[in-house]
C-alpha cells in the first residue's frame, strides 16, 4: 500500500540555553536565472496550455512535502519547470531538504480552512498527499473533514486541478469489507472527485523504493528469516510499483485535460504473490531460497505484532500495510497511459525497482524513508523554554566534558550518533529500552537513520526524532518511546581555549502525572551509567578521531573512492 506522510508537528520553540533562530514565514523562490535550477527557469506569468491544462511556470502546492512521496515529488516538480508550493505545519522541518531554497514554504494545516486558503491562492495544481496513519477511532473522521475542507478551498481558489495519491482497491469488495485504512483512502477520492475541481486519483498499492515501508518490511522479511511462518495473506496477487514511476505518473498528471476528472489505477508490470515477492528479493539480494509457511492463523493483529518484532517497521504501521494485503490488489485497467505515457521500454520491472532500491541503501543515498512522516500517537509537543516554562516540573540530567580536539572531530561525533554508530553507551541497556518499546506498540530502535552521518530536522533516529540541528553546534532529539510523559536529549558542542572543544549533554524529562514522576525517580539511579558513560565515550570518540583522522568519515569515503 502507497504510504503518503501523516501531516507534520506542530512548531517548536526555541530549548532552554538556546537562541532561538528567526525561521521566516515563506521561502520565496530563486528568482529567474540564479543557477539553482537545472533547466532554465519558466515564465513566471505563462498561463495555462490550450485545453486548459497548467503550462510551463504553473504553481502546484504540495502537501505532505516532508514525507516519503511529497519529499521525492517537490524536486521533479521543479525540475519539470513547475513553481512549487509546500504546506507544513512546521516550516522549519523543511529547512535542510536540498530542494528547501528553490521553494516557497508555507505554514498550514489541511484541516484549517484558513491557512489552506491563503496557501490555495494562484495554484494551478494541489497535490493532497497526507493520510492518517494512526488507528485511533475517529482517524476516518479526521480524514473525512480534511478532505473536505481542502475540496472546498481548492473549488474557491479556482484550482485547476487535484492530484491526490490513494490506495488500489480490490475489485468487487464492499467498502464494509475493506481495511478502515483503505476504506478511509477511498472515501478521500470520492470527496475531492465531488469538488467541482478536475482531480486526478491515483491508486497505488505495494510501493517499491529504497525507503519505503513497504520495501523495508520485505527486505528485513526475507533477510532476517530463512524460514518463516507466514499469514494466508502472502499468499494474494499484488501488483507492485516502483517509486520511480509513481513520481513519474504524478508528475504528468498536473498536465492532464481540463475534462479528465476520475481515478486510475496504476501498477507495475508484475503481478506477484507476496511469497513470490519475498523469492524474488531473496533472489536479487544474493540470498539461498526462503522457506515460506504459510498459516491461517495469523489475524492482522497478530500479523503487525509479528512484523514489528522482525522489521523496523512498527505494529501501529505495519497493520494498515497488512490489511491491504487481504485482498487481491491489481489494477483493473491501464488508462493512465492515454494521458501520461508509459517512458520507453516500459515502467520498472519488480526485480529492477528491487535492485534500484538496494543499490540506494548500499550508497547511503535514500533521500526520503517511510519515518520521515510523524510515528502515530508519538509525543509533538515543543520542548519549552526555560524563561517562560510554567507547564509543571521539568527534570534534567546534565553532563559535561572537556574534550582534547578540535570542534569539528568532536561534532562529527555527535551527528553520527545513533544507527549503526550506537548510542555510546551501556548497549544492553539501550536494547532492552527499545524491546520494551516495541512490545508496547512504539517504534523501538531499529528504525535507524536515513543518512549514516548527516541529519536534518525531522529525521528519524531510532527512537528519537531530530527536532534541532545548529552544524557544528547542536543536535535536539525528541524522543517517540512510549513514556509517561515527554522527553528531549540535547547534545551541544562549543570551542575552547586551545583548539580544544567542550561537550555539553542534557536529557529533560516533563512527566504525565504520577506515573511521569514515579518514572523518572525509578530510572535517575541507572543515569550515571546510562547518560554518564554516553558523555565519557563520546568524548573518548571525538579524541580518537582527532588522533586517528583516517577514522573519520569523509576519510574514509575518499579511500575507498580511490
Amino acid at each position: 500500500m502507497a504510504t503518503p506522510s501523516t501531516p507534520a508537528a506542530p512548531e517548536p520553540r526555541p530549548g532552554p540555553g538556546s537562541q532561538p533562530r528567526p525561521q521566516p514565514e515563506t521561502r520565496p523562490a530563486p528568482a529567474p536565472g540564479s543557477g539553482s535550477e537545472s533547466r532554465p527557469a519558466p515564465d513566471p506569468q505563462a498561463g495555462p496550455e490550450p485545453g486548459g491544462q497548467p503550462g510551463p511556470g504553473a504553481r502546484c502546492l504540495v502537501t505532505g512535502a516532508g514525507g516519503y512521496i511529497g519529499g521525492r515529488l517537490v524536486p521533479e516538480l521543479l525540475d519539470h519547470g513547475f513553481r512549487v508550493r509546500c504546506l507544513a505545519r512546521t516550516p522549519s522541518h523543511l529547512r535542510d531538504f536540498p530542494w528547501a531554497a528553490r521553494t516557497e514554504i508555507v505554514r498550514g494545516d489541511v484541516t484549517d480552512a484558513e491557512s489552506l486558503r491563503a496557501a490555495l491562492r494562484d495554484v494551478d495544481v494541489a497535490y493532497y498527499l497526507v493520510h492518517s496513519m494512526t488507528s485511533t477511532a475517529d482517524f476516518e473522521t479526521t480524514d473525512r473533514r480534511a478532505a473536505r475542507t481542502f475540496a472546498a478551498e481548492a473549488r474557491a481558489a479556482g484550482v485547476r486541478r487535484i492530484v491526490y495519491l490513494g490506495g488500489l482497491t480490490p475489485r468487487g469488495v464492499p467498502d464494509d469489507r475493506l481495511s478502515p485504512h483503505l476504506r478511509s483512502r477511498t472515501e478521500v477520492g470520492r470527496i475531492l472527485l465531488a469538488s467541482g475541481v478536475p482531480t486526478t486519483v491515483l491508486r497505488a498499492a505495494v510501493v517499491i523504493g529504497s525507503g519505503s515501508a513497504s520495501f523495508e518490511m520485505l527486505r528485513y522479511l526475507t533477510e532476517r528469516l530463512p524460514v518463516m511462518v507466514t499469514p494466508s495473506w502472502v499468499g494474494t496477487r499484488v501488483q507492485p510499483i516502483a517509486v520511480r514511476d509513481v513520481l513519474r505518473v504524478l508528475v504528468g498528471s498536473a498536465r492532464m485535460p481540463a475534462d479528465v476528472s476520475r481515478a486510475f489505477d496504476i501498477g507495475g508490470p508484475d503481478i506477484l504473490t507476496y511469497r513470490e515477492m519475498m523469492q524474488r528479493y531473496a533472489a536479487v539480494a544474493g540470498l539461498p531460497r526462503r522457506l515460506i509457511l504459510p498459516v491461517p492463523v495469523l489475524t492482522p493483529r497478530l500479523s503487525s505484532l509479528w512484523i514489528g518484532l522482525v522489521t523496523p517497521v512498527p505494529a501501529a504501521l505495519a497493520r494498515p500495510l497488512a490489511e491491504s494485503l487481504r485482498h487481491e490488489v491489481v489494477r483493473a485497467d491501464h488508462d493512465i497511459e492515454r494521458y501520461v505515457p508509459d517512458p520507453p521500454g516500459g515502467p520498472v520491472r519488480f526485480d529492477d525497482a528491487l535492485a534500484l532500491a538496494l543499490k540506494r541503501v548500499q550508497e547511503a543515498d535514500v533521500t526520503t524513508r517511510w519515518s520521515s512522516a510523524a510515528h502515530p500517537g508519538a509525543p509533538s509537543d515543543p520542548l519549552p523554554t526555560d524563561p517562560d516554562w510554567a507547564g509543571g516540573s521539568l527534570y534534567t540530567d546534565e553532563r559535561e566534558r572537556a574534550v582534547h580536539a578540535d570542534p569539528a572531530d568532536l561534532w562529527r561525533v555527535v551527528e553520527g550518533i545513533g544507527g549503526e554508530h550506537g548510542w555510546y553507551s551501556f548497549p544492553l541497556a539501550w536494547a532492552v529500552r527499545g524491546r520494551l518499546d516495541r512490545l508496547s506498540g512504539g517504534v523501538g530502535l531499529r528504525r535507524g537513520r536515513r543518512d549514516a552521518h548527516r541529519l536534518r530536522i525531522g529525521d528519524a533516529l531510532d527512537f528519537w526524532r531530530v527536532e534541532e540541528v545548529e552544524p557544528g553546534r547542536l543536535l535536539r532529539l525528541r524522543a517517540e518511546m512510549r513514556l509517561p510523559g515527554l522527553a528531549w536529549l540535547e547534545l551541544r558542542v562549543t570551542p575552547a581555549p586551545g583548539g580544544r572543544a567542550r561537550y555539553r549533554q542534557r536529557a529533560l524529562f516533563h512527566p504525565h502525572g504520577l506515573a511521569g514522576h514515579l518514572y523518572w525517580r525509578a530510572i535517575s539511579p541507572f543515569h550515571t551509567v546510562v547518560f554518564g558513560t554516553m558523555a565519557d565515550n563520546i568524548a573518548r570518540a571525538a579524541e580518537s578521531a582527532a588522533e586517528h583522522p583516517a577514522g573519520r568519515p569523509e576519510e574514509s569515503a575518499r579511500t575507498t573512492a580511490r
